[in-house]
């Protein structure tokens, strides 16, 4: 068997110099692909009784990733959009191999042709203005680890960045005299989002005396916070918020969560739909539309705007003899 034909060849270069090299994409979204095809090889090997290592391209049959696919659901308690993804991963798998690779061609548009299910788009969770300073207000800024994340909540809000931006955030993106900070985002891309004052402030016992290549924000250990730390630091102080402010009881809120309520908050303080796209960081203006659709608010005031009120005496046609007259006079 040829490297050509060789399951495993074609994946290592798929991962290694496609993904990275060639896409330059963003380490989490390497990750998602290769645990995609982490989970797809074992199952493949067991669907064709072929070791691991002796897999070919063609023992992946748009049957058999079918198969793979319905087991995400049934075995592994996936949801579809999780399913969606791990489909995406390997559409994108097999559109690489049928790019360098002539006789895979036919096998590429097999691979390709298996269709992503169909999902319902669940409402994007976001906090009212009340709710997100109550979530601002729960840390005991009396401690040092209060005043951290108090002062991390305080950063996602203003920016809306995600919960991987905010950790790898270094010292030095942060300009204090401009009141701006330097984001990196998805695909390595770069914006500026203006910082308040106040989240200024903030920020500032946090950074004083540190060299600009330190991450800002740190855990309980001086180590730069990851991710899960940040996500784990959300959801303490949004249980503890539940307790008290009984219309957050029933919200899912995460780091993510707190990027909508940057979002809507900004929409509905009257901040036009582009510019908010440049502020998260969107590549396409579709993925900034979500927020005009959810604010009930914004919904609200725009109905009442078109209240036709209660009339009365409403026209009918037939006191509009000249319309009458002029539809007769069309043919």
């Amino acid at each position: 068997m040829s490297d050509a034909t060789a399951l495993g060849y074609w994946i290592r270069r798929f991962l290694l110099e496609h993904l990275v090299r060639e896409r330059n994409l963003a380490r989490n979204t390497q990750l998602g692909y290769r645990d995609a095809f982490a989970l797809l090889v074992p199952f493949l090997a067991r669907e064709t009784g072929h070791s691991v290592d002796t897999l070919q391209v063609t023992h992946l049959s748009a049957d058999v990733l079918r198969k793979f696919l319905a087991s995400l659901e049934s075995t592994r308690q996936c949801s579809p959009q999780t399913r969606n993804q791990r489909l995406a991963a390997i559409h994108a798998f097999a559109r690489f191999v049928g790019e360098h690779s002539v006789e895979h061609i036919a096998w590429c548009a097999q691979i390709r042709a298996v269709p992503f299910k169909k999902t319902t788009r669940a409402l994007v969770p976001y906090l009212d203005k009340a709710e997100m300073d109550a979530l601002l207000a729960a840390p005991n800024r009396k401690t040092d680890q209060g005043r951290r994340d108090h002062a991390l909540i305080l950063f996602l809000y203003n920016s809306g960045a995600r919960a991987d931006e905010a950790a790898q955030l270094l010292i030095g993106d942060i300009d204090s005299m401009a009141h701006s900070v330097s984001i990196l985002g998805k695909g390595r891309k770069r914006r500026q989002c203006p910082l308040w004052p106040v989240t200024v402030a903030t920020l500032r016992p946090l950074i004083a005396g540190r060299s600009p290549t330190e991450r800002v924000f740190l855990n309980r250990r001086g180590q730069p916070i990851t991710r899960f730390g940040i996500y784990a630091m959300v959801r303490r102080y949004a249980s503890r918020l539940k307790n008290t402010n009984t219309s957050t009881a029933k919200k899912r809120i995460s780091p993510h969560s707190i990027r909508h309520s940057t979002a809507s908050h900004l929409l509905r303080a009257g901040v036009d739909i582009n510019t908010i796209r440049g502020w998260l960081g969107h590549v396409s203006l579709d993925t900034t539309n979500v927020y005009a659709e959810i604010d009930l608010e914004m919904k609200a005031a725009a109905l009442a705007k078109c209240d036709i009120g209660t009339r009365t005496g409403a026209a009918s046609y037939r006191r509009s003899p000249r319309l009458l007259e002029f539809l007769r006079n069309l043919a």
